[in-house]
């Protein structure tokens, strides 16, 4: 049995969640075509007869204006040091960008192998795709090019066999059946957020957390009570919505998903708070799981 670590880095909506999702062939981590929807790095457990790769999905790295914004890009670079190959993927649709430089010069320090995937290859042309290739061949030192479509799980079974030749060790760090190390509190909160996202535009969705009051689980039912956390009383109003249709669109759909973690009826109750700038409060962002601890950035 082989085993190692792979560290999925990347700027925002390059798709690295997606992969993970792709990867294990069950959704760990949640998506949306929105910016900084991931947060915190999530472990993904991929097993086969023969290996064991421990996958660490990362924030989108980016242009922090917030306290929050900052412990992301340090959850982000801290997942990259001591892992066996870190995939540094890209929308290959834009290639590689100014923004991308400044992050490969600090991962290529690490001196771990770096591959480059090229994203969204269903949407590019094969002349681009070449472009593409021959800029990256020609002006960084990637251990592997490899092009995939996380979404059409295109080049996926190479990326995997790629990856197995770079593996050293010989330990079985998690058990078999365990896909993640995240808790069941935190998958709820993240589908609950999901969902917010992707019903609401503008600032709000980066301006909100959720966090969990309580969970009963009873023979049939679960019940779940569980808090949002908003920047502003119109945020507030936006997310509650007209006569509350809002939150009780939010309601069904994250009770669906979470349904599926269950196989119960899930009984999901959501309040909505306001607490001004929680995301540069750094005692907020710790109580929320989002540690700043110290960086040399």
């Amino acid at each position: 049995m082989k085993s190692g670590f792979v560290a999925i880095i990347g700027r925002p909506n390059a798709g690295k969640s997606t992969l993970l999702n792709t990867l294990l062939d069950e959704k760990i981590a949640i998506t949306s075509p929105k910016s900084q929807t991931t947060r915190n790095a999530i472990l993904g457990i991929y097993n086969d007869d023969d290996y064991q790769i421990v996958f660490i999905d990362t924030p989108g790295i980016h242009e922090a204006k917030t306290g929050l914004g900052s412990f992301m890009n340090k959850e982000a670079y801290s997942q990259a040091h001591g892992v066996d190959v870190i995939y540094y993927i890209i929308d290959g649709t834009k290639g590689i960008q100014s923004e991308d430089i400044k992050i490969l010069d600090r991962i290529f320090s690490y001196e771990v192998p770096v591959f480059l995937l090229i994203n969204k290859i269903d949407d590019m042309s094969s002349n681009l795709l070449i472009e593409r290739l021959n800029y990256a061949n020609k002006n960084y030192q990637f251990s592997e090019l490899i092009p995939i479509s996380a979404l059409n799980k295109d080049n996926i079974n190479e990326l995997l066999d790629t990856t197995k030749k770079y593996l050293k060790d010989e330990v079985v760090y998690y058990p078999n059946d365990m896909k993640t190390n995240r808790s069941i509190d935190f998958k709820i909160a993240e589908i609950i957020r999901e969902k917010v996202i992707m019903n609401i535009d503008e600032e709000v969705p980066h301006l909100i957390a959720c966090y969990i009051d309580e969970i009963k689980e009873r023979t049939s039912k679960v019940f779940i009570q569980a808090t949002i956390i908003c920047n502003k009383d119109t945020h507030k109003g936006i997310i509650i919505g007209k006569n509350g249709r809002m939150l009780k669109r939010i309601n069904e759909q994250a009770s669906s998903d979470i349904a599926k973690l269950y196989n119960k009826k899930i009984l999901l109750s959501l309040f909505v708070k306001v607490e001004n700038d929680w995301f540069n409060s750094e005692k907020r962002l710790f109580n929320l799981g989002y540690f700043l601890g110290d960086d040399n950035e």
